[in-house]
């Protein structure tokens, strides 16, 4: 699991910035990389927004744009010249960024308008905690947070305020910590044998301290 966002594999993250950059202010560059050419086209803001797609498995969104100060409607345009794909209400795709089984799962945390937290069924499977098989991504969204965007049929949308502690990242993506999956398992009624493999696996692994997890373990006890 790692602790900060991380480059696209298979293309290094030098590779796409000067890919984005291109040589000067007027041409277009090909970069290649292990899944093949990287193209773009010149400007300060598609470089920084390029910048952002590269932590994103491509994806950019209209609050990266306001966020670097720029008008969203930057996306739509670049949609219109095929320079960008629509890939859901305010979320776009760069198609140079290389496509990886990760991306459905960068792609839930942006839908609530980047407020997402992979968390629950689809966190324990992330920890490899246990054998659990969603058949949707769960993610948790703030409390007073309600999404409004299509596409959330896909997602099994949960409320919660979870504070950084509770927050980690798997391959540069944002998920709840092996402890707070299992507490949301034991609280959800996750069937008992999960649990107690998630419990197993969390010792065997190291990725929950021990009086910690024997709290987890009085807990569960205590729900069964």
């Amino acid at each position: 699991m790692n602790s900060e966002p991380r480059s696209v594999r298979g293309c290094g993250r030098a590779q796409l910035r000067q890919a984005a950059s291109g040589p000067g202010p007027a041409a277009e560059v090909a970069i290649p990389c292990l899944f093949g050419t990287v193209l773009t086209m010149p400007g300060r803001i598609w470089e920084q927004a390029f910048d952002i797609a590269v932590d994103q498995y491509g994806f950019i969104t209209f609050e990266d744009l306001r966020g670097i100060g720029a008008d969203p409607v930057r996306l739509r345009r670049w949609n219109q010249a095929g320079k960008v794909a629509r890939v859901g209400h305010g979320i776009y795709r760069f198609p140079q960024i290389p496509v990886t089984t990760l991306d459905p799962y960068m792609l839930a945390t942006l839908w609530p308008s980047g407020r997402g937290v992979l968390s629950h069924d689809t966190a324990l499977e992330l920890h490899e905690l246990c054998d659990v098989n969603p058949e949707k991504i769960h993610v948790t969204v703030p409390t007073g947070y309600r999404p409004r965007r299509q596409g959330g049929d896909q997602y099994v949308v949960h409320h919660g305020d979870l504070d950084d502690p509770e927050k980690a990242w798997h391959e540069g993506i944002p998920v709840v910590t092996p402890a707070i999956a299992v507490i949301q398992a034991i609280e959800t009624g996750v069937p008992t044998h999960l649990i107690r493999q998630a419990l197993e696996s969390a010792e065997r692994l190291g990725v929950i301290p021990r009086p910690e997890l024997k709290r987890l373990r009085a807990r569960f006890k205590e729900s069964a």
